[in-house]
């Protein structure tokens, strides 16, 4: 390496990159006094030799920490092996300008509505490494770099294999098109053994959206999770946590029997139909005793609260229903429906009723089903949730499907007036990405939005084998034990909306004849 002559200019470089006079901003994720989450790590796969959960700057291999006293730098914290930054830059390295500018916007993506997204040198890298790959530019990044108080310049060579964005992505774009293929043959070597993928939010997505392509080896492996969804679950079960599983069962098997028509799979949707039923939580006697003492300002005090919705597990326990799982069940029984599998009507309608009761005036889904404050916004994996789930039961109640339906466009619409917070959502960020997502895809400008403001992450998470990578963010759900399948997963996905493959994305079905008579609500199943 040499000593840095590029064409901005050196000596205001050499004050920024010193530190003198840049502002302390916050960074996307939580800074803890006990290191977390950077000292956070992957246990498993590609990712446990790297020391912390640190930023993927994409294709160039690096990993990087946003340090808030030095809020113009990206502080290389581990090269991964193989990668163009091998050899070339390594831990303890600051970068300080990419693509012949110098990093001059202080980070400013933190957690909430006034530091959501990604300004600064996250935002300003990702450009960089996108016009490096564009037709003519010889895919070439050229990277400033502070190291022991000596500037240097130097170059990686990413490549153009992938191309840059084309400006509808990820439709009419080759470059998607070309993530998408691989990405499809990541999660087919993936696959268990069983036909899982692991865990609900993956066994969701990737069979999604292996459903999007019509190669009859995506077939078998989304034939093979939807066998895995039909033997894991029946009419009752008593395991943790397990409306997740029996909601996400409940969209893959009635989207497979969409796609496919397969015989076996509408008895199976009618055991998860009437665990569902008798999970949701509708009567006072379904709450457990212990939350009294457990969860004391959470214990309803009249029937209609928190009614109609889903918690983690059956009935009300902890702190009950929350809009997250109350919008996957309504979803859930609506597709169900869809395939011919009769759901109750006033069942359906107290899910949608919850959902109304935590929406706001600008159409935010807060927690549970109270609202948030006015204008209020924050993450938006209950609101994309709920978005979807309207519109998908809309279609299956004729009677409400105008308010439905305005009300899904609203979830929609506020998704695109603050894309922000896409990929740092509460609780599992992967959930809430795929769900922003599908309902941001209910209208057109609102998923360009949604899009073009987080173009940055998909740059970024693309690690150098073609897979992707969970990013920091507020909540870690998933990562430690995964660090590439989840965010690879929901990539996919998101990737093959525009295809409107699915009943979710657009596909036009015709729901099922033979229905099966729906169980009398409150009757013994």
């Amino acid at each position: 390496m040499t000593t840095i002559r590029l064409p901005f200019r050196c000596a205001p470089l050499l004050c920024a990159v010193l530190g003198l006079g840049a502002g302390i901003a916050g960074a996307q994720v939580h800074y803890h006094p006990d290191g977390s989450p950077w000292d956070q790590r992957a246990d498993s796969g590609p990712d446990a030799e790297v020391p912390g959960w640190f930023y993927n700057l994409g294709l160039s291999g690096l990993r990087v920490e946003l340090v808030e006293a030095e809020p113009t730098h990206l502080v290389v914290r581990h090269v991964l092996r193989g990668s163009p930054a091998e050899g070339r830059l390594a831990p303890g390295d600051h970068l300080v300008g990419a693509g012949g500018r110098r990093f001059e916007t202080p980070h400013q993506n933190g957690y909430g509505m006034e530091v959501f997204g990604a300004r600064g040198p996250v935002a300003d890298f990702a450009a960089a490494l996108e016009a490096c790959q564009q037709p003519g530019r010889g895919g070439r990044l050229a990277l400033a770099a502070l190291r022991e108080g000596r500037l240097v310049e130097l170059e990686l060579e990413v490549g153009e294999r992938y191309g840059s964005f084309a400006p509808a992505y990820p439709g009419g774009c080759p470059k998607s098109e070309h993530i998408l293929a691989e990405l499809l043959e990541f999660l087919l070597a993936a696959q268990g053994e069983d036909g899982s993928f692991g865990d609900p939010v993956v066994d969701t997505f990737a069979p999604l959206a292996l459903l999007s392509s019509a190669e009859p080896r995506h077939r078998a492996a989304v034939e093979r999770n939807a066998r895995f969804h039909a033997q894991s679950t029946s009419r009752r079960d008593r395991g943790d946590l397990i409306n997740w599983r029996y909601m996400t069962a409940g969209i893959v098997l009635s989207e497979y029997f969409l796609a496919s028509g397969a015989p076996w799979v509408p008895e199976e949707l009618e055991q998860i139909r009437d665990f569902l039923l008798e999970s949701q939580y509708m009567r006072l006697e379904q709450v457990n005793p212990l939350v009294k003492q457990s969860h004391p300002d959470s214990y309803p005090q009249d029937a209609q609260q928190q009614h109609g919705g889903w918690g983690h597990n059956p009935g009300f326990e902890g702190y009950g229903p929350i809009a997250m799982l109350t919008a996957q069940g309504l979803l859930a029984l609506s597709l169900i429906e869809a395939c011919g599998v009769a759901v109750p009507g006033e069942r359906l309608e107290a899910a949608r009723a919850f959902l109304e009761r935590g929406a706001g005036s600008n159409g935010y889904v807060w927690y549970a089903d109270q609202v948030a404050a006015e204008q209020d916004w924050a993450d938006m994996g209950r609101t994309g949730a709920a978005g979807i789930a309207l519109w998908v039961y809309s279609g299956q109640r004729a009677p409400l499907a105008s308010a439905s339906r305005t009300q899904a466009l609203r979830h929609a619409l506020l998704i695109g007036e603050h894309p922000e917070s896409f990929p740092d959502t509460h609780g599992s960020p992967i959930l809430g990405m795929g769900y922003a997502a599908l309902a941001a895809h209910l209208h057109a400008d609102s998923f360009r939005r949604l899009l073009d403001a987080n173009r940055w992450w998909f740059s970024l998470a693309q690690c150098p084998d073609g897979s992707f990578y969970y990013q920091p963010n507020r909540d870690n759900a998933g990562y430690g034990s995964d660090s590439r399948l989840c965010a690879s997963a929901v990539t996919a996905f998101i990737f093959s909306i525009p295809r409107r493959q699915l009943a979710l994305t657009g596909r036009a079905v015709q729901a099922a004849a033979g229905a099966a008579e729906a169980p009398a609500d409150g009757a013994e199943e």
